[in-house]
């Protein structure tokens, strides 16, 4: 029987990444060692007999910021149609991959906007809320972030995609026989890591407050069903 998946894939490694900048709203490249670590995900996870079969993914998100496109880029999963963005990069060889699903850029899932705390690590951020007379500690799945967003508004906005994914891409084919003639529900996201965490809190129906239950390393991949 046919139980369909959801694909998160955390952009590779960028500079800020590396000095642990809250990284939002600032389009910044991966660097060389991220994009070589792409690739090899790509080569070791994408194919008919890996963990993502390119032809049983029915569609891909993509979040509006350049280092995530990239990413997307290199995991070279021989997309059919044009990519809707001007290719970020050198292009790799084409790959023998019947992949029919559509990439779609979406606002929904980029990544948090950190307002004030945009550029600046965890420490230093603590320092600042210290400085602004907020004693406790600071827990961005609890408090948000000044001049950004809240959880209930991160929340709000991926409730809507999950819904969607649900209702037009895993509804019509859970539960039915596997066959080559049935449509496949696979979906893949490519997007940042708290966005990325803070989906799968929803997914699984669980409050952002509740902290989430897994970490993505830059260039990471999880699996939802």
């Amino acid at each position: 029987m046919t139980t369909p998946r959801v694909f998160l894939v955390r952009h590779g490694e960028t500079e800020w990444s590396l000095s642990g900048k809250h990284t939002g709203l600032t389009d910044i490249p991966l660097t060389a060692n991220g994009e070589k670590r792409v690739k090899a995900t790509g080569r070791a996870l994408v194919g008919d007999d890996r963990l993502i079969v390119p032809h049983q993914l029915a569609h891909i998100y993509v979040s509006p910021r350049k280092r995530a496109q990239r990413t997307f880029e290199l995991l070279n999963l021989g997309i059919a149609d044009p990519l809707p963005w001007k290719v970020h990069g050198e292009k790799l060889p084409d790959v023998p991959r019947d992949c029919g699903a559509r990439v779609e850029v979406t606002e929904d899932i980029r990544e948090w906007d950190y307002g004030d705390y945009e550029g600046i690590t965890s420490p230093e951020i603590r320092k600042i809320r210290a400085e602004q007379g907020l004693k406790e500690k600071w827990d961005i799945w609890r408090d948000g972030c000044i001049g950004g967003e809240s959880p209930d508004e991160i929340t709000k906005r991926l409730d809507g995609l999950i819904k969607e994914i649900r209702e037009k891409w895993h509804a019509p084919v859970i539960g039915k026989p596997k066959s080559e003639n049935q449509p496949h529900g696979d979906v893949l996201i490519v997007a940042h890591g708290h966005i990325l965490r803070a989906f799968a809190l929803r997914w699984t129906s669980k409050s952002l407050q509740d902290g989430p239950a897994f970490l993505l390393e830059a260039g990471g991949v999880g699996t939802l069903r």
